[in-house]
């Protein structure tokens, strides 16, 4: 499956600070929970790529 790939699977995202100073995103569904954990820089880099890929995004479907 790849990024163009729809599929039918529902699942929950969280995402927050843990109490050791890392973020995590937290990403649940019907049988299986993923906890990914990243050191603050890293949920940054994160962040801007989620970013620009929203503004990809927007171009690409002509909302821009």
């Amino acid at each position: 499956m790849g990024i163009n790939s729809e599929s039918d699977i529902e699942a929950n995202l969280q995402i927050g600070p843990t109490n050791k100073g890392m973020v995590r995103i937290f990403v649940e569904g019907k049988g299986f929970e993923i906890p990914m954990d990243f050191e603050p820089e890293e949920a940054e880099e994160i962040a801007d790529e989620i970013r620009a890929a929203a503004a990809r995004a927007r171009v690409a479907g002509g909302k821009g």
